[in-house]
């Protein structure tokens, strides 16, 4: 099994429509970001995990059937802690890949065995895997086009040339 780890944070800042959002009110740069993440998850072979920096007491797992899964630290650690904890343990029986721009974040996962990627990466292929949905959906809404003007369907379900 693939699985995207996302340092949550470090995508946003680095994302400057979600920056934008963060600047307004955090959760709706934290939901738009969740919400791409499914997006991609949808469209990938990837299982995505996002890590959150949180204020909690104790770190907190969240996912909904479908969608990705979405951990926050406890105000005394931080998602790097999470990250590399998930690294070390998960790494040796699956496919692990990182997005952080976080240097030394980047090295430790790499030490235990995962690809480490810069949030410009995720970007670019976000960003491809959109543009490949977008083409799959315009190629089957022509597939799925009804019959156009001077074509009469027959009662046997199929189509003869001429007016109706």
């Amino acid at each position: 099994m693939r699985y995207l780890l996302v340092d949550a944070h470090s995508v946003i800042f680095a994302w400057p429509e979600l920056l934008a959002l963060h600047q307004r009110r955090n959760a709706l740069a934290r939901d738009e970001l969740v919400r791409r993440l499914t997006l991609y998850q949808d469209a990938t072979s990837f299982r995505v995990v996002a890590v959150f920096d949180g204020r909690g007491v104790s770190a907190a797992a969240h996912s909904e059937p479908g969608g990705i899964q979405i951990f926050y630290s406890s105000s005394k650690q931080t998602a790097d802690s999470i990250i590399e904890r998930l690294v070390a343990k998960y790494a040796p029986h699956h496919d692990l890949t990182v997005v952080t721009n976080d240097h030394l974040e980047q090295l430790t996962v790499s030490s235990f065995g995962a690809i480490a990627v810069p949030v410009e990466t995720l970007l670019g292929w976000m960003d491809e895997s959109d543009r490949l949905v977008s083409k799959q959906l315009r190629s089957q809404r022509r597939k799925n086009s009804l019959p156009g003007p001077g074509i009469r369907w027959d009662a046997a379900g199929g189509k003869s040339p001429g007016p109706s």
